[in-house]
């Protein structure tokens, strides 16, 4: 066999030619070479890159030969890569010599061992460059920008110290989220609409290890039931017909290595209920349209307006996942359980107040104070704000009276006046039918049938007692009645009652007894 032939079966050979050529091509191609031994002193340069030794301050190439490299070549990086190892594939070298795009690759030994580096000049007319790195130099700039604000819209704007409240109950509420801000446990966050359960999610994830990291709220009751999978999840590239090619995360992964807060979480669907459990045991989540799962670190902070106890008990909610959530619950209190707190709220909101509106804060006389610590409230610290914000919007001085709240609360003169009112503000409420002098009929929800008359047993229970008692006592006896009118059936009550399901819900767990009457009439 000819000789020349039997060098293609010489690899070794091969692969000297070939790198003897690529080297040869590379040296034509280049605008100089440089090459340092295992102590990043130099060893050899081309012809091409002796073009520059008369800029660096060199005669000839003959006195750097041996030198370091940086003693040669100002901002160098080669020694870098003799030390790590590692190639910088792209980079510019501005030095007194010029501006240059450069490239530096580290040199092996037949065992793998750095003995040296080589470093390139692909291109010395980097003046001309210019204009398309200017254009590079403000995309990054502008996506730098938008990371920035994407980050800032996914911090935390609440601490524990805008969970306002010196009460007994308000202090207890903010020693537990501490408590829980320390651990890295699930929380679930129990209290009716408007008493701050997303502030405290956000001051319990300001106060964590997490911090740093994204806070993510969803409010399940508010996603389209269909829509609810991807926005957990996410969804794969191309997973149905029209989604988006490049796919897009889910929360779970917006949230990953932060807090992922699940509002309304008793409206969350029982199919989605199973996925949400694996998640939490699992900590995988599955895109939509994906067999391929990735792991998250994600603190999930629960919440819920309706009692979730119940709805397992109805088998609306899964016990699974109840038992899941519900590691450290914390039930926040409503705000006619701590009027104490109300004065230091209305002082916190109306400085809110002011500063949205760019105006100086009013103030409330002690008689429209004590008037508005009478109130039901509801919609709670969410009512205040708005009942505070109107009033100063329709009052023209400086100090809130009574006067100032009678056109927001027309109820607000006979609840000072110890009679009470029934509650007929904001979205949501209704006013079931005239009450007689003395009594107080303080109902929430939808307006549907006529309110059953009270029995008896309400007149003696509301005899005596604060108003806040007397309202309960109240509410107690138009329940119990309701249930009985209705054999138990709570959808029924909660119609005749004109309040919402989910209001009913609350005041059965706020009334135990209640529940389990109710459950025994509807089982008779």
């Amino acid at each position: 066999m000819p000789r020349s032939l039997d060098a293609f079966h010489d690899s070794d050979r091969v692969l000297r030619l070939a790198a003897e050529t690529f080297f040869d091509h590379l040296s034509e191609m280049c605008e100089g070479i440089l090459v340092v031994d295992k102590s990043a002193r130099i060893v050899w340069v081309n012809d091409r890159w002796q073009r520059n030794i008369a800029s660096l301050g060199f005669s000839n190439a003959d006195e750097i030969i041996g030198k370091p490299v940086e003693d040669v070549v100002p901002n160098t990086l080669m020694r870098h890569v003799v030390e790590t190892g590692k190639p910088i594939l792209l980079d510019i070298l501005e030095n007194k010599a010029g501006t240059y795009l450069v490239s530096r690759f580290p040199l092996h030994d037949d065992s793998g061992q750095v003995i040296g580096a080589v470093g390139l000049i692909l291109y010395d007319q980097i003046e001309t460059l210019k204009p398309l790195f200017g254009k590079m130099g403000r995309l990054q700039s502008e996506l730098a920008q938008a990371q920035k604000e994407l980050a800032r819209q996914r911090r935390t704007r609440y601490t524990f110290s805008n969970f306002v409240g010196n009460s007994e109950r308000a202090l207890e509420v903010k020693s537990r989220a501490r408590r829980a801000a320390v651990l890295n446990t699930t929380v679930l966050l129990l209290g009716e609409t408007g008493t701050g359960k997303e502030l405290l999610a956000q001051a319990i994830h300001a106060a964590s290890t997490r911090a740093r990291h994204p806070f993510i709220a969803v409010n399940v009751a508010a996603v389209p039931e269909t829509l609810l999978e991807a926005e957990f999840f996410g969804v794969a590239p191309g997973a149905y017909t029209g989604a988006d090619r490049r796919g897009r995360d889910g929360k779970f992964k917006l949230a990953d290595g932060g807090t992922l807060f699940l509002d309304e979480i008793g409206d969350m669907p029982l199919a989605l209920q199973a996925k949400l459990l694996r998640v939490l045991q699992e900590r995988e989540v599955e895109p939509l349209g994906s067999n391929a799962v990735s792991r998250v670190d994600v603190r999930v902070i629960a919440a819920s307006s309706v009692d979730l106890a119940t709805l397992v008990a109805d088998g609306r909610f899964r016990s699974d996942l109840y038992y899941r959530l519900n590691v450290l619950p914390i039930r926040l209190p409503p705000l006619r359980e701590r009027p104490g707190d109300l004065e230091a709220l209305c002082e916190h909101l109306l400085e809110q107040l002011a500063l949205e509106h760019e105006m100086l804060p009013k103030e409330i006389d002690r008689e429209a104070l004590e008037a508005l610590a009478m109130m039901p409230w509801p919609g709670n610290v969410r009512e205040l704000r708005n009942v505070l914000e109107r009033a100063c919007s329709l009052w023209d001085g400086m100090r809130l009276t009574m006067e100032a709240f009678r056109e927001v609360l027309p109820e607000i003169d006979a609840v000072a006046a110890g009679q009470g009112a029934p509650s007929s503000r904001g979205a949501g409420t209704s006013t079931p039918g005239t009450a007689e002098p003395g009594r107080v009929v303080v109902v929430t929800g939808a307006v549907a049938d006529a309110p059953p008359a009270l029995s008896e047993d309400a007149d003696s229970a509301a005899g005596a007692g604060t108003l806040p008692d007397r309202i309960a006592a109240l509410e107690r006896a138009a329940i119990r009645d309701a249930l009985r009118a209705t054999g138990g059936n709570r959808v029924q009550a909660a119609r005749r009652l004109g309040i919402a399901r989910a209001t009913l819900y609350q005041k059965l767990a706020e009334f135990p007894e209640l529940a389990a009457n109710g459950a025994a009439d509807r089982v008779a």
